[in-house]
């Protein structure tokens, strides 16, 4: 008999396009626990005086693991080309891949890059929240070009979690976070995701990230809106919101946001996608009613909402990633509203490594 993983997220309710995800932070609910030390960082709850100290080694160069609505980040003080450094060398990532900038208002973004009429009517619609935006960078702006990777744009957003924007108002000032895991393997949406493989500080515990899905990231070009990745807010409520088009960007000839790498989000067990029947020794990714006959079966979604089963996309990927199956298989999954987000993930979690 499989066994069976339990979501971790209540199901939703029936998922609309006009209400993908709720906008703006919500009033911040203490967690109760202990302070739990781990050889491979510290894992603290944030109160006040973690929050000081996490600041307190932000300014001091340091990266630190950060709660947001989407993932875990991996923060350090955007404007230190050190810092930076130490986030590339950290992650393991490739020094070409740019880095998502947070910030805690508009007033501080307008610091740093350009905002049309058209960026600012994103903002006001969707910030604090799961979405980014590339803009030009100001001629002045004071964050590292490492961050973004030598090009002249940058990728800003305004993070809803409460943590997060604690943080910020802590620091005061722009923090690069991107996803607090080794580059290249699926994203961290809990504090011991982060703790199993960052050697850190400290990772403010903010709970289950609530999206568990990356932000989606939109290049803002004049009077034009061009995906550049599907994520934790769908198009379509984009496009309704503000009563302009989304449009797909087609044959991408570099990376130009975070989170286009081909190979990205992966498992270290093979991935099978659209699996219509399971063999004996895989894991079951499932949506909906499950295939039978799989060793192990994590539902994303007992009733096919996509919402919530992009809330659970990773957590259930580590949970089959920690198990003795021999490999996953994933049912399909539509895609409509969050789904292109999660379809997007899996393909690139499937997609062939670079042995080299």
């Amino acid at each position: 008999m499989a066994r069976i993983v339990e979501p971790k997220i209540e199901e939703t309710n029936t998922e609309s396009d006009e209400d993908n995800w709720t906008i703006g932070a919500e009033p911040f609910k203490p967690i109760d626990m202990t302070q739990v030390a781990n050889k491979k960082g510290k894992i603290a709850a944030p109160t006040s005086q973690a929050i000081k100290r996490a600041a307190d080694i932000l300014r001091g160069g340091d990266p630190i693991g950060l709660p947001t609505e989407t993932v875990y980040g991996l923060a350090a003080d955007a404007c230190s080309d050190d810092a930076v450094a130490k986030v590339f060398a950290l992650k393991q990532r490739p020094q070409f891949n740019p880095l998502i900038i947070h910030v805690a208002s508009i007033e501080m973004a307008q610091t740093l890059v350009h905002m049309c009429p058209l960026a600012r009517l994103v903002a006001e619609h969707f910030w604090p929240g799961p979405l980014t935006m590339v803009l030009p960078r100001l001629p002045d702006c004071p964050v590292s070009l490492l961050a973004s990777a030598g090009l002249d744009t940058l990728a800003i957003r305004i993070p809803a979690h409460p943590v997060a924007r604690a943080l910020l108002d802590e620091v005061a000032t722009p923090i690069a976070a991107p996803s607090a895991n080794l580059s290249g393997n699926i994203s961290p949406t809990k504090a011991q995701h982060v703790a199993d493989q960052l050697d850190i500080n400290i990772i403010l515990d903010g709970g289950p990230c609530k999206v568990g899905l990356e932000s989606t990231i939109l290049k803002v070009d004049d009077n034009q809106l061009i995906l550049l990745r599907p994520g934790g807010i769908a198009v379509a409520h984009i496009e309704q919101a503000i009563g302009h088009a989304v449009d797909p960007l087609t044959n991408p000839d570099k990376i130009t946001a975070p989170g286009q790498m081909i190979a990205h989000y992966a498992p270290s067990k093979p991935i099978r996608l659209d699996a219509l029947d399971v063999a004996a020794n895989e894991g079951l990714l499932a949506f909906g009613k499950p295939l039978p006959g799989a060793k192990m079966v994590a539902n994303l979604s007992v009733g096919a909402n996509t919402t919530e089963a992009a809330a659970n996309l990773f957590a259930m990927m580590h949970e089959l990633d920690a198990s003795d199956c021999a490999a996953i298989a994933v049912m399909p999954i539509p895609d409509e509203g969050l789904g292109q987000a999660i379809n997007d993930r899996l393909q690139r979690a499937a997609a062939p490594r670079d042995k080299s």
